[in-house]
């Protein structure tokens, strides 16, 4: 199996902004059996999602530049080799970059773009280990 942290194209990573991140805790282990650990990302809190051992996903509140009456929703990031030229590629492909590309610190590089179509999609080029 192939690390989808490294390969170009491969879905990552699942992150749940919501309104109540402490409702959708307890809602989503209950329902999946998940098992959640506490990872502060700076300014906000954060809830790592693991199956196992293994980090899926997060969840956490819906950040405040979000945009107004930004409802709950699932992220879906896709691993690209280089974020920056990834966004300018969706851009000139008929696509939109909603958020520029942005380091998270620790973590990785992303953007977040739309298709043509308004389906949206994060990318993201995970710093090395």
């Amino acid at each position: 199996m192939s690390d989808a942290f490294r390969t170009h194209g491969a879905f990552s990573w699942n992150e749940l902004m919501t309104t109540d991140p402490e409702k959708a805790k307890v809602f989503y282990s209950a329902l999946l059996g998940w098992t959640l650990e506490e990872a502060p990302m700076g300014h906000t809190a954060y809830a790592l999602v693991k199956v196992g051992e293994n980090p899926v996903g997060g969840i956490m509140g819906i950040p405040p530049q979000a945009p107004a009456g930004m409802p709950p929703n699932w992220g879906i990031y896709v691993t690209v080799d280089n974020v920056d030229e990834s966004a300018e590629k969706a851009a000139a492909l008929g696509g939109h970059v909603c958020v520029p590309p942005t380091d998270i610190q620790g973590v990785g590089r992303f953007c977040v773009i739309s298709d043509p179509q308004g389906a949206v999609l994060s990318l993201i080029t995970y710093f090395p280990k």
